[in-house]
């Protein structure tokens, strides 16, 4: 999709980077179109940086190609994040005094704007009149947070966060191919009490299961995201269900699955649980100088899932994560493809773990089997491979 993202003069513009980051990390094409004043507060080098395109604010350069008819032509939405009191006045005014304004007049792309200012500037007669003038219009207004200002005071006028930002604005326009699908999503690591205070555990982060989560939220779908010992902030508009168990996960996975259209089990699951956990902590002095443990295996909750699904004839599309210390694509492929054919799932994702590599990064790279013979590669941040992988569950379920 083609983005337009305005960005005008206000303290909140920093957090214009975070937004334009979002975008170009799900996949979209965003041209970002600061006026004069908005690059007082953020530089052209850093939006150039993350946008990867160049970033021009002046609408006297390049006449000769008309750029701000072909920017309005191209565009499939506009975002003017954060929008001013000043702005809001010269748009439902139609003052086209810069490129974003003139761009802003010639476009019939959606528009989404998140204001951005103190309360009394939001709460005054004329910016209400302003933001009335434009809902009227069709422009899509949305209603600033409620928090920390600049200086010391606090209110409503806060630019909402940019995950919000886009959440609304995909609502508006965007790929809705999840919509009234409901998709269960398993993420991080469990946990295998040890004792009272000491576990066996993996070191997933769970940053890929909440992409997913996250992406497929955005696309339409209804998300249940079934997070194991997960430390980082959870998506917006996802139901969360936590556990800390194989077993706690194996039970909620079979609970939900019944109502999903589509299972990913993102998760790491212990394969091994402790047979005899005490209630209290096991103390040094008491165990020697060696102490073994036994440990008994946890219940598969993919095959679990699966048969499950077979038994009662849900049709739920399943797909399961193989983390392999493979060495080659190859070797990652061959493995991949006997697991696809022992679990019995539909999707097969695989990544290669040699060496620490994934676990808590921002990126990764895997390889996706199909049951039907397809075979698909996707590498780039975990959002950008989560909307990968959402592709595939997309055609598929379809």
């Amino acid at each position: 999709m083609h983005v337009i993202l305005g960005i005008t003069g206000g303290i909140a513009a920093y957090k214009s980077a975070s937004l334009l980051r979002l975008l170009t990390e799900a996949g979209h094409s965003v041209k970002v179109l600061p006026t004069q004043n908005a690059l007082r507060f953020i530089g052209q080098t850093t939006l150039e940086a993350l946008s990867h395109n160049t970033v021009d604010s002046d609408i006297y350069t390049d006449v000769a190609d008309v750029k701000h008819i072909n920017l309005a032509q191209e565009a499939d939405l506009i975002i003017v994040a954060p929008a001013t009191a000043a702005f809001l006045g010269r748009y439902a005014n139609g003052i086209s005094d810069d490129l974003l304004s003139n761009v802003l007049l010639a476009s019939n792309a959606p528009v989404v704007v998140a204001p951005a200012m103190h309360t009394e500037m939001w709460n005054h007669a004329s910016t209400a009149q302003n933001v009335e003038t434009l809902k009227l219009r069709g422009v899509h207004v949305l209603e600033p947070a409620t928090g920390r200002l600049t200086g010391n005071d606090s209110g409503a006028g806060r630019m909402p966060e940019p995950e919000e930002i886009i959440n609304q604005a995909l609502q508006v326009v965007g790929r809705r191919d999840l919509e009234g699908k409901s998709i269960l999503v398993t993420a991080g690591g469990t946990h295998e009490n040890i004792d009272a205070v000491r576990f066996i555990g993996n070191k997933s982060s769970g940053k890929q299961g909440l992409a997913i989560a996250h992406a497929a939220s955005l696309r339409g779908a209804d998300v249940t995201l079934i997070a194991a010992n997960v430390n980082l902030p959870l998506p917006n508009g996802v139901k969360v269900v936590r556990v800390e168990s194989a077993r706690q996960l194996n039970d909620a996975v079979l609970t939900a699955v019944r109502d999903s259209d589509c299972l990913v089990m993102a998760a790491a699951v212990s394969d091994y649980r402790v047979q005899d956990i005490s209630e209290g902590k096991l103390k040094k002095s008491d165990l020697g100088e060696s102490f073994n443990l036994q440990l008994v295996l946890n219940s598969d909750t993919l095959a679990d899932a699966v048969k499950a699904i077979s038994k009662e004839g849900l049709g739920t599309l399943t797909v399961g994560f193989a983390a392999e210390t493979a060495g080659s694509i190859q070797n990652l492929e061959d493995v991949a493809r006997a697991k696809l054919a022992s679990k019995g799932c539909d999707v097969i994702v695989a990544n290669d773990v040699s060496n620490g590599a994934v676990f808590s990064s921002d990126s990764n790279e895997v390889l996706i089997l199909t049951r039907t013979g397809g075979a698909f590669s996707a590498s780039g941040t975990k959002l950008s491979v989560a909307g990968q992988l959402l592709d595939v569950i997309s055609d598929m379920l379809a």
